[in-house]
């Protein structure tokens, strides 16, 4: 077969032309791949770090103030976002004191007088235990694409990560406690690092701070976070876990009453 120039020409732009068109499908492609994700493509994979059936976490809690320091360790045991139960491992004078939340309910068992007390629904948004933290803080920042509306407002460094910075604002139908959040989350594997809480009239309130990552019941997770109140020097609470076990199995009889004089670490 005789192949003249105009032939050798014709085949050397088709080649040029399916390489360029290869070349450009791998442009696109990486450029899928390094595109920005919105923010509640962020939040989400931020929240399903978090997710889980169950968890079971031992941890230390260490509340300071400008005249004491006080510390605590507990056991902790969790189902879905409804169900808690906590128990008092040390000091000793607190030991074996007992915490319940189910549902709106929250109860508190004390060992020394074996008398289960049931404490106002409002706890769950107060502070607890003498600490910055209140339960709705924590179980709510799991599911902040339910109660907000997100959009990427910058980004940060945190706790020596490259952070997304994500400000929320509460859904008309949410039923939330804070006016707006601004929350960083890690480029690399998408763990919230630090969280503003504002109030109704968009004044801080608290700032809570998470480093020390490393690898909790087989995800990455920071284990130490720092809640600093805005205004009140020397105040302070940090939560350093010790460990975690996901989706484990808990029957729904251990989050009762009537199970609390029952709990063991």
């Amino acid at each position: 077969m005789l192949v003249n120039n105009t032939t050798k020409y014709n085949l050397s732009r088709l080649w040029r032309t399916k390489v360029l068109g290869i070349a450009m499908l791998g442009g696109i492609a990486i450029s899928m791949n390094t595109a920005t994700p919105t923010a509640e493509q962020i939040l989400k994979q931020a929240e399903q770090k978090l997710s889980a059936t169950s968890v079971i976490a031992e941890m230390d809690i260490t509340i300071t103030r400008p005249r004491w320091t006080k510390k605590m360790s507990l056991k902790t045991w969790a189902k879905e976002t409804e169900y808690a139960v906590a128990y008092v491992t040390g000091p000793d004078k607190d030991k074996g004191t007992v915490y319940l939340k189910s549902g709106n309910d929250v109860y508190n068992y004390l060992p020394k007088i074996k008398k289960t007390v049931k404490l106002p629904a409002t706890l769950l948004s107060q502070n607890w235990m003498g600490t910055d933290m209140s339960t709705d803080d924590l179980v709510k920042l799991t599911q902040l694409t339910q109660d907000y509306s997100a959009t990427i407002s910058g980004s940060k460094m945190v706790s020596g990560r490259d952070c997304y910075e994500i400000t929320l604002t509460p859904k008309a139908d949410a039923d939330v406690l804070w006016g707006k959040l601004v929350t960083c989350i890690d480029k690399k594997d998408y763990i919230q690092l630090k969280t503003v809480f504002y109030d109704e009239d968009l004044e801080a309130v608290n700032t809570m701070v998470a480093s020390e990552i490393k690898n909790l019941g087989g995800k990455m997770i920071a284990s130490k976070m720092i809640m600093t109140p805005a205004g009140k020097a020397g105040q302070s609470t940090k939560v350093v876990y010790r460990s975690m076990t996901f989706n484990k199995t808990i029957p729904s009889a251990f989050f009762t009453k009537a199970n609390m004089p029952k709990v063991k670490p």
